[in-house]
C-alpha cells in the first residue's frame, strides 16, 4: 500500500488533502496535532509512535528522527539491496510527505518573545523529513505548501508526476528550508561580519518588466524587513510599480529618512536624487 506522512503547523486544507490521499488508496500516517485533527475529521490514520515503536518525547523535540521514517524516505526504489535492507528491519516506504514548518519567522517578529521561546520554534523534524523526500524525489514526493495541495492531488491521482514536475517539488523544498536556515542563522548571530553570510528573501510581486520594457524582473522582500523600505508600504491603488518604479521610490524614502528631522520630500530619477527640499510642514 502507498503510504503519506503528514506532519504540518499550518493546517489548512490538509483534512481535504488527506482525504483525496486516502480515496486514492494513500495509507495515512501522522504526528501530533496534525493526527489529532485528521482522526477528528473521521480519517482512518496510523500515529508515528506505531510506525517506529518510541513514543514522541521531550515535549515533541523527538518524534519522526528514527530509522523507520528517513528509512522509508531515502531507500532507492531501483537499487535492490536497498529495498532488501527496508525489507530486512520491516521499515515501509513512504511515498508521499506533506509537512510545514514551525513559525520562527512569525515568532521572531512578536516584539515581546524570549529567546527561549524563539529557540523553541526551530524546527529540527520537519526539515529533516523535508530534505530525505526532496533528495529521493524520484520516488517521493515532498510538499511544503497548502497552495500545491490541489496540484498535487490531480497529478497523483492522473499518474502526472513527470521527473520534472518532481525536481520542482524538491527545489521548492530546498529552497524554502535554506531561507528558513538563513533566518535562524541571522537570528542567532552576534558576529558582525559573520564567515558565511546567507539571506533569505521572499517573492514579493513580478513587476511589469525589469529595467529596460524588454527585460523581466520580480521584486523579492527580505524574511527581516529593513525599517524603511518600499516593499513594506501599503499600495493603495494603481497599476503594478516597474522595476524603475519600486528603486525609485525606495531611494526617495531612504534618502528622505536621513533627513528625518523635519518634513522632507526627495525628487529621484533613476535612483538618484535630483532633489531634496526641506519645510516646518
Amino acid at each position: 500500500m502507498k503510504r503519506a506522512l503528514l506532519s504540518v503547523f499550518d493546517k489548512t486544507g490538509i483534512v481535504e488533502f488527506a482525504t483525496k490521499l486516502q480515496a486514492q488508496g494513500f495509507e495515512l500516517v501522522s504526528t501530533g496535532g496534525t493526527l489529532k485533527t485528521l482522526v477528528g475529521a473521521g480519517l482512518p490514520v496510523i500515529s508515528i509512535d506505531e510506525v517506529t515503536g518510541f513514543p514522541e518525547m521531550l515535549d515533541g523535540r523527538v518524534k519522526t528522527l528514527h530509522p523507520k521514517v528517513h528509512g522509508g524516505l531515502l531507500a532507492r526504489r531501483d537499487v535492490p539491496e536497498h529495498m532488501a535492507t527496508i525489507a530486512a528491519h520491516d521499515i515501509q516506504p513512504i511515498d508521499v510527505v506533506v509537512v510545514n514548518l514551525y513559525p520562527f519567522k512569525e515568532t521572531i517578529a512578536q516584539p515581546d518573545i524570549t529567546f527561549a521561546e524563539a529557540i523553541e520554534q526551530i524546527d529540527i523534524g520537519g526539515p529533516s523529513m523535508l530534505r530525505s523526500a526532496a533528495k529521493n524525489h524520484a520516488a517521493v514526493l515532498p510538499i511544503i505548501d497548502p497552495a500545491d495541495y490541489e496540484r498535487a492531488a490531480e497529478l497523483l491521482a492522473n499518474d502526472g508526476l513527470t521527473a520534472a514536475i518532481r525536481r520542482e517539488f524538491a527545489a521548492k523544498v530546498f529552497q524554502h528550508t535554506a531561507t528558513y536556515d538563513a533566518l535562524i542563522g541571522e537570528y542567532l548571530t552576534t558576529a558582525e561580519f559573520p564567515d558565511n553570510l546567507a539571506l533569505g528573501y521572499d517573492k514579493f510581486d513580478t513587476l511589469r518588466y525589469g529595467e529596460n520594457s524588454h527585460q523581466q524582473a520580480t521584486a523579492y522582500v527580505s524574511q527581516q524587513p529593513e525599517a524603511y523600505s518600499i516593499l513594506s508600504a501599503e499600495i493603495m491603488h494603481g497599476k503594478k510599480l516597474s522595476y524603475n518604479n519600486l528603486r525609485d521610490a525606495d531611494a526617495a524614502l531612504r534618502i528622505a529618512a536621513d533627513f528625518n528631522s523635519q518634513p522632507t520630500v526627495v525628487t529621484v530619477k533613476h535612483m538618484n536624487p535630483a532633489g531634496i527640499g526641506q519645510a516646518d510642514t
